[in-house]
């Protein structure tokens, strides 16, 4: 592993530490599953197994999910706003999130052909597999939809995320996104300095948060 990924595991193990906002209970966690193994033909549909294989908390965790849930009626946000200055924000919660983890940047999109432009393109490049070089944060202010990604066995989980679910996929992590059959997900993007827009598509097993990814969660297991 580079200089430059060990030092990076070691920022990310001092942030694991110093959370400080609780991460909800197990039973408040969004509902993860094994999907139909080959090529999904509708990504919009559940694409559950026959019987459906749920996916526990524990096993999520076990790839670096992290999970938390917000009251996202009890505060309004604008439909688009690139950027979103976080440190607007009125929830405590979000707030205390923000200050623990260091966002410092932030945008509100609305993935519906309506509100944004190249719609089906943009939908397509979110639903290719791949990785990026950070954290990634997604606030779910509205609507819903589905986050796929790689458990430990390289199988895809679905994970079904609805408003007021905030979820962070840790860096390097195999994973694609799209809408649900509702094709509507309202949502705030948060970041640690200027964001990271970049994916780097599968495969890119030498690419150095990849590595990052491998170290902590892949051999870790392995080692247990």
């Amino acid at each position: 592993m580079s200089a430059v990924a060990e030092e990076k595991t070691i920022d990310q193990e001092a942030k694991k530490a110093k959370m400080a906002l609780p991460q909800a209970p197990d039973e408040e966690w969004p509902e993860a599953w094994l999907m139909t193994e080959g090529e999904c033909k509708d990504q919009f549909a559940p694409n559950r197994q026959e019987p459906n294989v749920p996916v526990s908390v524990n096993d999520l965790r076990d790839i670096g999910i992290a999970y938390w849930k917000f009251d996202a009626d009890a505060y309004t946000y604008p439909v688009k706003a690139v950027p979103w200055d976080p440190n607007d924000a009125v929830d405590p919660k979000l707030a205390q999130l923000r200050d623990d983890r260091g966002y410092s940047y932030a945008d509100i999109i609305t993935v519906h052909p309506d509100h944004l432009p190249g719609y089906e393109d943009k939908l397509k490049a979110f639903f290719e597999e791949h990785i990026h070089d950070a954290e990634e944060i997604r606030y779910v202010l509205g609507g819903s939809g589905y986050f796929d990604v790689r458990n430990l066995e390289d199988k895809w989980v679905r994970i079904h995320v609805k408003k007021g679910d905030l979820m962070t996929l840790p860096e390097g992590i195999y994973h694609r996104f799209t809408c649900d059959e509702k094709n509507i997900i309202h949502a705030m993007r948060l970041f640690i300095g200027q964001p990271v827009w970049t994916p780097f598509n599968r495969p890119c097993e030498e690419h150095p948060s990849r590595q990052i990814y491998t170290k902590n969660y892949t051999e870790e297991k392995k080692e247990e």
